[in-house]
């Protein structure tokens, strides 16, 4: 059956076109209520802020009506059909009704019928008056003469019959009949009927804003940031985008959750906040509840019903693909709460945002999001503003309340809740009260605050998270992560993943240091949690750390059992001793920090199970031999009186950390034998220690050594360059180390090393020659090792020393190092020209051109020398290379007579009938890839592929994306053009070389770049740029510009010949315009060929870029075509 009405452009995305949008279509019969019920229907709703479409006001003049009034019925989202009693004699208006209910079935359009002084049930059955009208109506239209007429008024009916009229209609009626909506009998009950419609039809168009808060402090800012996120590359893409909002309990994420659904949701074809997941889901019957109200948030009807959770996923994928939602899911903290609401980006429309706000970063993980947008605390003037709102209901606090305000806002870390909560509470009490709620709160959490935040610690998986958690809050803030770990693994906590888990649900932080953090609510929730297990007995608390409670404990020793930690710092002055008796019953003492204090009597009392014992100021000379070690992960005995550690030595497997830092006693370090699985030895500022033991050499865990400002030790042990394992190495401010041993290179895990203010006067060859060092500061050089070596190995080179004989030292040159001489001393290049080919890089800055000439040559001899070397040194063995398959090689293959042509990454051997040589090509690519590097790469590949005829073809110009340069030969020499509106990005070189078929390898030795009107040379080894980073890359371009005078030189090895060379300037910003990447005008064509026969093998490598990646692209963009 042909459509009944004309065929009209479709509105694809109204909510973006306001001439083509409208919330409610009002049809209605005019003569009936145009001046009545309907009028005031119209007003009503316009009143409530909703834009209708009344079709004899609504329509634009000189539009055709027909048309218009199809849009605008597709265009609404809601139609009203207020169904009077003479609404189904006029066939404008049933036109209306069966396009009306053509949008219900298609398109989901809410559809509210109005039965205004007729009963349901006669427009059902098209009974008494109603039914009367419509009769006539079908009578008239049969008695007419001309079936066309009925045609020409756009109902568009082949047929033509008035039998498929009255069914068509009659069906309609029927249809809308059965549909929920109101009844209107009598004028008394018009008004109310109206309100009824009006609340219906708001509540339907989701015309209710989520409150935000009276007092919005700081959220307008962070809304823009995250919305920002939201329409990132929404220009480019309309791809679907999740979301995640992060950070810890009271924060502001529903806050800032809900300020974005109210100010953008309206732009979508549905939004639905569905709020406290985490709280709903815990009721079973809730949970498919949750999918039922995103169903009907989304689409206004009740009518789907979700029957189990896995059904529920196949209906909301099913009818959410379709539609363009605005979703936020609110505290989800579980992965089962996510795939149940929101499966993968597949289950919605094109251009939808989902937002999920979570405590829990481990949810977001594993590119289940696109971005995750992390909440930050309130800085301190919006700390300020908010607190004063709730604490005086004005925006900054009353005067005599100023700085205790302040005092508030500094206890609140910045965390809304917080000030909202304190300021309430706070509100018209004077300022003897505050200073009590002050004091209170460093002992008592506010309820209020410590339950919401309570809420995480709650959710943590096991025992273990819990006990993480709180010994973190009562002891470790501010510690070293990697230290902690260790320390809570030898309480068998699995730290590792339980500390990732609390960062992950925002208890914990870890900041650029390594230090762990934690915001000082949460420390107080905590510990308050620890607290209200016995608030009148501190010996029954898991942990002591409050000082009067760990006071009262130790002076009564009334320790017990449950005591698995306790924290007790003095200051000095008020140093105090205690009896050993009180830690007798603490059996299950594991942690033990003291400071300031003394103990006396008998340490076997001490627990066998302590794993940490942290003792700043140990006023003993060594630790008591009765005390039982055997299971301390960490000693720490900082500004101790020690001078020996222990008399009789116990093994002490378990010993991961050993800090005697600041002990001005200390004269020997003790017998490392006995801790083999040492990791850490800390012994900064330890004046009086004149010797390490040479027993430091079985710990062949150690990670760290620092032995900073041990101003009496003279000299490192042999055995410490065994270490293998050794990380960090910390000598800075031993004054009396004036040497290294040559046997610094055996230490290959090295990475740091620090040597300040010693008796070193130059870095050691040693140092230099370490294939494992990255950062050094010494000699007062500092930085990382590819940084500070060149200059390093220049500063040897100054007039005092013998140049030549210290380049021909072995351990200088054997780390191929790079090297920059500076234009004062370019003279000196002819002294070791001779080791400039093991050189990795070499930047010379020449004085002047003719010295740049001078300098050019003596290293392109040096170079050609070298090779030649290499050439007679070989020329009697076979010249076959084994290629790693590491190696970055990409080679196209063309047999004579084979039509195929392959991409492959080989180290094979390629044979050529009848043949003895073939012309390589080989790219070197310099500088940052972009979509232009990847077009010519393309473009030369396929040259290269297509040219079966033995000849080299280049791509021409194609200005202003790359310009070209070549040169028989093995240099060419060209000005840097300038392109206006671009930067140079890229500088690609092709050189064709010819050599034997049984050479695999691509024989380049160096790339020499010679800037003239600069004045430098540019040296580079072909395994330098192997391994150039992006950095180094850029480096040789940005030296390259407008105007420079410049020449590329390739060294070949001797078996190669090189034909032709060219390079490509490729500058940046993608041009408007498509690129052919196979079609090529005016290609150069090179024709090549030796005496024996014409290339036909042509390999192509590309320096700095995986084959593989090239190929894949390469696939890509042959589908695209």
């Amino acid at each position: 059956m042909s459509s009944f009405f004309p065929d009209v452009p479709k509105l694809h995305n109204f909510f973006h076109d306001p001439t083509m949008f409208h919330e409610v279509f009002l049809s209605f019969r005019g003569q009936d209520t145009r001046s009545s019920f309907t009028s005031h229907l119209y007003a009503s709703l316009r009143n409530a802020g909703i834009d209708v479409f009344k079709d004899d006001h609504g329509l634009p003049r000189g539009d055709n009506i027909s048309s218009s009034l199809i849009q605008a019925i597709e265009g609404s989202q809601i139609s009203v059909i207020v169904l009077s009693v003479n609404y189904a004699g006029s066939q404008w208006c049933l036109k209306e009704l069966v396009k009306i209910m053509e949008c219900h079935r298609t398109t989901g359009q809410i559809v509210l019928p109005v039965f205004y002084g007729v009963d349901p049930s006669e427009v059902r059955h098209q009974t008494g008056e109603f039914g009367k009208v419509f009769r006539n109506l079908l009578d008239k239209i049969s008695n007419e003469e001309n079936e066309d007429n009925f045609v020409n008024l756009n109902l568009g009916i082949d047929c033509g019959y008035s039998l498929f009229k009255y069914q068509l209609f009659q069906n309609q009626l029927r249809q809308v009949a059965s549909l929920a909506g109101f009844v209107v009998l009598n004028y008394r009950n018009e008004s109310e009927a109206i309100k009824d419609i009006v609340e219906n039809v708001t509540r339907l168009l989701d015309k209710t804003d989520l409150f935000i808060a009276n007092n919005p402090v700081g959220v307008e800012s962070r809304v823009q940031d995250m919305i920002q996120v939201l329409e990132k590359d929404s220009q480019q893409s309309n791809d679907v985008l999740l979301l995640g909002v992060w950070g810890m309990g009271g924060v502001g994420k529903t806050t800032i959750a809900k300020a974005i659904y109210n100010k953008i949701g309206r732009n979508f074809d549905g939004r639905s906040f569905v709020a406290n997941i985490r709280e709903v889901w815990e009721e079973n019957a809730s949970q498919v509840n949750l999918q039922e109200k995103l169903l009907f948030d989304i689409f206004k009807e009740m009518t789907t019903k979700i029957q189990s959770i896995e059904n529920g996923k196949i209906i909301l994928k099913d009818k959410l693909c379709h539609r363009r939602v605005l979703i936020v899911l609110d505290d989800v903290n579980t992965l089962d709460q996510l795939n149940a609401l929101c499966g993968s980006h597949k289950w919605f429309g094109l251009g939808s945002r989902i937002i999920i706000t979570t405590r829990d970063r481990h949810i977001l993980r594993c590119n289940r999001v696109n971005e995750v947008y992390e909440m930050k605390n309130m800085d301190e003037s919006e700390s300020v503003e908010l607190f004063s709102w709730h604490a005086f209901k004005q925006a900054s606090p009353a005067k005599d309340f100023a700085e205790i305000s302040r005092n508030v806002v500094e206890y609140s870390g910045g965390l809304p809740l917080a000030l909202e909560v304190l300021g309430s509470y706070l509100f018209d009490r004077g300022l003897i009260e505050w200073h009590s709620v002050l004091e209170k709160l460093k002992i008592i959490p506010n309820d209020q605050v410590q339950k919401k935040l309570k809420i995480s610690y709650d959710g943590l998986n096991d025992y273990t998270e819990k006990e993480i958690f709180l010994d973190i809050a009562c002891f470790f803030i501010g510690m070293d992560r990697n230290d902690v770990i260790l320390v809570l693994n030898g309480s068998r906590l699995f730290a590792e993943i339980g500390i990732s888990i609390l960062v992950e649900r925002s208890l914990v932080t870890v900041d650029d240091k390594n230090k762990l953090g934690m915001h000082d609510l949460l420390r107080d929730m905590g510990r308050e949690i620890i607290r209200e297990k016995s608030p009148e007995e501190p010996e029954a608390r898991c942990r002591l750390w409050f000082h009067d409670d760990v006071l009262d404990v130790l002076s009564n020793q009334s320790g017990t059992k449950a005591i698995k930690g306790l924290s007790l710092k003095l200051q000095r002055a008020n140093a105090k001793c205690f009896s050993t008796n009180a830690f007798k019953k603490m059996t299950r003492l594991r942690l033990l920090q003291l400071a300031g204090v003394k103990l006396d009597g008998d340490f076997e009392y001490l627990s066998r199970d302590l794993r940490w014992l942290s003792w700043n100021e140990f006023p003993l000379t060594h630790m008591p031999t009765n005390l039982y070690r055997g299971e301390l992960v960490s000693i720490e005995l900082e500004n101790s009186n020690v001078n020996i550690l222990w008399k009789e030595v116990q093994m002490m497997g378990d010993l991961k950390i050993l800090n005697l830092s600041h002990s001005h006693c200390l004269t020997h370090t003790p017998d490392f034998s006995y801790m083999p699985n040492l990791e850490k030895l800390i012994l900064k500022d330890c004046p009086m220690l004149s010797e390490v033991s040479p027993s430091i050499g079985h710990l062949n865990k150690i990670l760290l050594i620092n032995l900073e400002d041990c101003i009496s030790l003279c000299s490192l042990p042999k055995s410490i360059y065994k270490l293998k394992s050794l990380k960090t190495l910390i000598l800075s401010g031993c004054r009396k180390i004036d040497k290294f041993e040559q046997d610094l290179e055996q230490m290959e895990s090295l990475t740091t090393l620090l040597a300040n203010n010693t008796a070193i006067t130059r870095v050691p060859f040693s140092v230099v020659r370490s294939k494992s060092i990255g950062y050094i500061s010494m000699c007062g050089y500092q930085g990382f090792s590819r940084d500070v070596f060149p200059s390093i190995i220049w500063s040897w080179m100054s007039p005092t020393n013998d140049v030549i004989s210290l380049f021909q030292t072995p351990t200088v040159m054997s780390s191929l190092v790079s090297l920059v001489v500076p234009s004062s001393s370019s003279h000196q290049l002819s002294s070791f020209s001779n080791q400039l080919p093991r050189l990795r890089s070499l930047w010379v800055d020449c004085s002047s051109e003719d010295q740049l000439s001078l300098d050019a040559k003596i290293i392109l001899d040096a170079l050609y020398a070298t090779v030649s070397k290499e050439f007679e040194s070989t020329a009697s063995t076979s010249r076959v290379s084994n290629i790693p398959t590491s190696t970055l090689i990409q080679t196209t293959s063309r047999v004579s007579d084979i039509p195929t042509s392959t991409l492959i990454q080989s180290s094979s051997q390629v044979q050529v009938l009848g043949s003895k040589h073939s012309l390589k090509s080989l790219l070197i690519q310099m500088g940052m890839d972009c979509q232009v590097t990847n077009i010519l790469k393309e473009k030369i590949l396929q040259n290269m592929d297509v040219n079966g005829s033995g000849g080299c073809l280049f791509p021409n110009d194609s200005y202003p994306d790359w310009l070209t340069f070549n040169s028989e030969g093995s240099s060419v020499t060209f000005k840097v053009p300038r392109v206006e509106g671009r930067n140079l990005k890229t500088m690609m070189c092709i050189v064709y070389t010819s050599t034997l078929d049984n050479i695999t390898e691509d024989g380049l030795k160096n790339v020499l770049v010679n800037n003239y009107t600069k004045a430098t040379i540019q040296l580079y080894k072909r395994e330098a740029l192997l391994s150039f980073n992006d950095e180094e890359s850029q480096r040789v371009v940005s030296s390259l510009e407008p105007g420079n005078k410049v020449e590329v030189v390739v060294v070949f090895d001797n078996n190669f010949i090189v034909k032709k060379i060219a390079v490509y300037l490729v500058y940046d910003k993608a041009i408007g315009r498509s690129m052919d990447l196979y079609h090529l005008p005016d290609l150069n064509v090179i024709a090549c060929s030796d005496d024996e026969n014409e290339c036909s093998i042509k390999r192509f490598l590309t320096l700095g870029q995986p084959a593989d990646d090239f190929n894949q692209n390469r696939k890509k963009k042959n589908r695209v075509e």
